[in-house]
């Protein structure tokens, strides 16, 4: 008994380990530094239950959503909560639908990987996020990174906000399958995708060039720099072309996540 107690402590110890993180505003976003993240929301929750990657510790769901979850999964017997039991787990803000996921995190993937995966292919995408922080914006871009068929999405660990809920959720579950590709520097990085046939494009407001005149028929890294100040200077110069996005002068410039999903349908064309 005392063991089943002090199990269950330790979980809802993670659990607001993780929440903790999920409430950082992304201007100062916190590493989830413990072995497990907490996921919500129909799409997330069940694109995790699907992925066997994924080592699930505890499902969670309402009365009302029992049936749901029970057809889809019938293998799996989830804990009943109310709405408020599950909003003391989530936040009060989070839009969770009603599904609670808790689980271990993804397994790494590395940048080697996806070389190997993409050495024979003649045309393929990969973004890559220049201190991109905001979780929201990681989970967006994640979604349409998987909706128009790139091959990855690349970050720098210590820049980029741990897998988490948040991610996921704006994800709506793609996280599962997109490779998320994390790695200690990104300058190092942009060096290995050019020996292995990259074309590394940056993309900078100012450039003269625009996106739809590069030639799409090529194994092409995008860079995105960061909402505030863009790529940083080191990460421009790697660059093979800087290119822009032909949108109205009265607009400086557009959300990061926004303006990926706009690059990823132009370069899917």
């Amino acid at each position: 008994m005392l063991y089943l107690l002090f199990n269950f402590l330790c979980l809802n110890v993670l659990i607001v380990a993780e929440i903790e993180g999920l409430n950082m505003s992304h201007k100062g976003f916190k590493k989830n530094t413990s072995n497990i993240v907490v996921l919500y929301g129909r799409h997330a929750v069940f694109a995790a239950l699907e992925n066997q990657k994924r080592q699930i510790i505890q499902l969670i769901c309402t009365p009302e959503n029992r049936t749901e979850l029970e057809q889809k999964f019938p293998h799996l017997s989830p804990v009943l909560k109310t709405k408020k039991e599950i909003e003391a787990i989530v936040g009060p803000n989070a839009i969770h639908q009603g599904f609670v996921l808790t689980a271990s995190p993804l397994e790494n993937i590395y940048l080697q990987d996806l070389c190997e995966q993409t050495q024979n292919l003649a045309k393929c995408r990969v973004l890559i996020l220049d201190q991109v922080t905001d979780p929201q914006n990681v989970g967006a871009i994640i979604r349409s990174a998987a909706a128009f068929n790139a091959s990855a999405v690349i970050v720098q660990d210590k820049n980029t906000p741990s897998e988490s809920g948040v991610i996921a959720k704006a994800s709506a579950g793609t996280i599962e399958f997109l490779p998320l590709i994390r790695v200690t520097n990104l300058s190092r990085a942009i060096e290995i995708l050019k020996k292995s046939g990259f074309w590394i494009v940056g993309m900078d407001a100012h450039a003269q060039q625009k996106i739809d005149e590069i030639d799409k028929n090529s194994k092409l890294a995008i860079i995105m720099g960061s909402e505030g100040s863009g790529m940083r200077r080191l990460i421009q110069e790697s660059c093979d072309i800087t290119v822009r996005l032909d949108i109205n002068p009265c607009v400086e410039s557009l959300n990061v996540s926004t303006a990926a999903s706009i690059i990823l349908y132009e370069l899917n064309k």
